[in-house]
C-alpha cells in the first residue's frame, strides 16, 4: 500500500447524491417510447422516403412529445394515437421545410426486387407500388398509419382528426381502391 505520508489529511469523503428514482410520468414515457419507437419510425419513414430525415423527426417527434406530456388528454384519446400526431406534425413541418408534396413508399426497399426473390412476388411488389402511387397523398398516409405504424382505427382516427366510422370508412375504402388498382395492373 501506500506510505502513510503520501495520503491526503483532512479530506473527507465525498459522495455523489444518489439519483432520484424516475417519477411514474417519466416511467410513462419511457415504456411509450419502447412500445413506440419502431412503428413511429416505420410511419415516419414512409412518410418522408428518406431514412435519415426520419430517423431525425422521429427523435424530434419524441422530444416534443416529452416537453409536452402535461398536455395529453385522455378524453381525445390513447398516448399512442396523441405520438402519432405529433409525430405527424413533425413530418409535415419536414416535408414543408423540403418544399415537397409528400410521397409514400410503398415499399422502403429500393424498387429492384432482390435476385433471389420469386417472379410473382416481384409481379405483386411492383403491382402494389404501381397501386399506391394512384392513391392520393392522404389515402397513402392512411395505409401507412394502419401497416406501417400498425395503429387502430380509433388511433388513425385520433391521428388525422376525424370520428372513429369516419376513420374507419375511409380505410375501407382506400383498401378497396388499392385492391381494384392491384387487380388491374396484375
Amino acid at each position: 500500500m501506500f506510505p502513510r505520508d503520501r495520503r491526503s489529511r483532512g479530506m473527507s469523503v465525498i459522495t455523489a447524491p444518489a439519483a432520484a428514482a424516475p417519477s411514474a410520468a417519466e416511467r410513462e414515457f419511457e415504456e411509450l417510447y419502447r412500445s413506440s419507437r419502431d412503428d413511429v419510425y416505420a410511419y415516419v419513414a414512409g412518410l418522408l422516403r428518406d431514412r435519415a430525415a426520419a430517423e431525425d423527426v422521429t427523435a424530434t417527434a419524441f422530444e416534443r412529445a416529452y416537453k409536452r406530456a402535461n398536455t395529453f388528454d385522455p378524453r381525445r384519446g390513447s398516448r399512442r394515437a396523441w405520438l402519432f400526431g405529433i409525430a405527424r406534425n413533425a413530418a409535415l413541418d419536414e416535408l414543408r421545410r423540403r418544399k415537397r408534396h409528400a410521397e409514400l413508399a410503398a415499399d422502403p426497399k429500393s424498387d429492384e426486387p432482390a435476385p433471389d426473390e420469386e417472379a410473382d412476388v416481384a409481379l405483386r411488389r411492383a403491382a402494389l407500388r404501381q397501386a399506391m402511387a394512384q392513391l392520393s397523398a392522404r389515402e397513402r398516409e392512411l395505409v401507412a398509419l394502419k401497416f406501417f405504424a400498425g395503429l387502430s382505427t380509433a388511433e388513425i382516427a385520433s391521428v388525422i382528426s376525424v370520428g372513429e366510422r369516419a376513420a374507419a370508412m375511409r380505410i375501407h375504402r382506400t383498401i378497396e381502391k388499392l385492391r381494384r388498382a392491384c387487380d388491374e395492373a396484375a
